[in-house]
């Protein structure tokens, strides 16, 4: 991650706005296309589909405890933390659940020092230098004994592709004397990327003790069925980009056909653990530039972040951890923090609590793994 630098913002708004609009051009075709064909087609090819509850489906619904721990990081940070939320406002309640555990949550040194390495989504690297994350959420986890890493993929790749390299940055890392710390965590299309390295490479299973999906397109996105790659390749034009074309094979991998395809024929190897956490934001907590495409989704369903349905999120047989109050940027990307003109014109709503939200989410994690009996529950 690298450390942000000053931008005061001292151009006028309409050079502002006319600068994001170019720059974020691409990006809004790839989002919403202006056909108005059915985004999820008639069709008798694919595979048999079902959607079920989630504890049907193998899903251990562990909000009541993701909420006390994120709840008690919130409280106990507070404002020394950028862009704080009360509990209650940062997670959606869907339906009712679980009964809360009641047990304290312990905010001290982590014990396991786990490591989050991220896998980022569809042309992050394109903008990426434009973004300029600051570094704080890797700041802030290093305090407690934890880590954060980002793993290089090539921003414009299909997931297989973006699988072999995966594998090859988790085997140079040094090897875990001891259990393994590394947690991979896949954010939109970085988590079918991630996926696909645990099942294709047997070899880095060993150097993995968890893989969580923030937001990720498990199930992919229905948005990809009515674009294009070509959309795509214009991020590489992306004021400062530094991404190439990669295969070519990053929309693909997002459509649905291709996700539940994969599914289909691939089971997540066992040995590993897996959770979720998805974005379910109100309404009102949606980027004024993402509603077209969460009004474009809504024909499906109105339970989406903007790119993709809540039940597309969930990891087969993973750990449900809970619904964040939040749309598909604000959970990942800190518009709102680099780039507050961007913020003021379009991307509305970008503000969360990021640091809070990643070290809840490892902390979690590591009590999680510490249960000898949690998979089994």
């Amino acid at each position: 991650m690298q450390p942000a630098r000053s931008h005061p913002i001292e151009a006028p708004r309409q050079r502002l706005a006319s600068g994001f609009t170019s720059g974020l051009a691409s990006l809004c075709l790839l989002m919403s296309a202006c056909t108005p064909a059915p985004l999820q087609p008639f069709t008798t090819e694919g595979v048999p589909l079902v959607l079920l509850p989630a504890a049907s489906a193998g899903i251990r619904d562990q909000r009541a405890r993701f909420r006390e721990i994120f709840c008690a990081v919130l409280e106990t940070r507070g404002s020394a933390l950028a862009d704080y939320r009360p509990c209650e406002d940062a997670l959606t309640r869907l339906g009712a659940e679980p009964a809360a555990t009641q047990r304290p949550v312990a905010l001290g040194a982590s014990r396991r020092q786990l490591v989050a390495a991220v896998v980022p989504g569809i042309g992050y690297e394109c903008f990426e230098p434009w973004l300029q994350p600051p570094g704080s959420v890797q700041d802030h986890l290093q305090r407690f004994g934890y880590g954060l890493t980002l793993l290089k993929v090539e921003a414009l790749s299909g997931s297989a592709r973006n699988a072999r390299l995966i594998r090859d940055a988790v085997m140079a890392m040094p090897a875990d004397p001891g259990a393994p710390r590394l947690v991979l965590l896949g954010y939109s299309k970085g988590a079918p990327d991630i996926m696909e390295a645990v099942v294709a490479y047997p070899e880095m299973r060993s150097r993995v003790a968890a893989v969580v999906s923030v937001a990720g397109a498990v199930g992919g996105s229905a948005l990809a069925n009515d674009a294009t790659q070509d959309q795509a390749d214009l991020m590489r034009h992306f004021p400062g980009a530094r991404c190439d074309g990669g295969d070519g094979g990053a929309v693909d991998s997002l459509r649905p056909a291709t996700r539940q395809a994969w599914l289909a024929h691939n089971a997540l190897p066992p040995e590993l653990h897996y959770y979720s956490l998805v974005t379910l934001p109100q309404p009102e907590r949606v980027s004024l530039i993402l509603r077209r495409s969460r009004d474009k989704l809504a024909r499906i369903d109105g339970r989406n972040d903007s790119q993709v349905l809540f039940h597309d999120q969930l990891l087969p047989r993973s750990t449900l951890m809970g619904y964040l109050n939040a749309d598909h940027w604000a959970v990942a990307l800190p518009i709102n923090r680099t780039r507050a003109g961007a913020a003021a014109i379009a991307v509305t709503q970008n503000d969360f609590p990021r640091e809070a939200l990643m070290e809840a989410l490892l902390r979690f994690v590591e009590e999680d793994l510490a249960d000898p009996g949690a998979k089994g529950r």
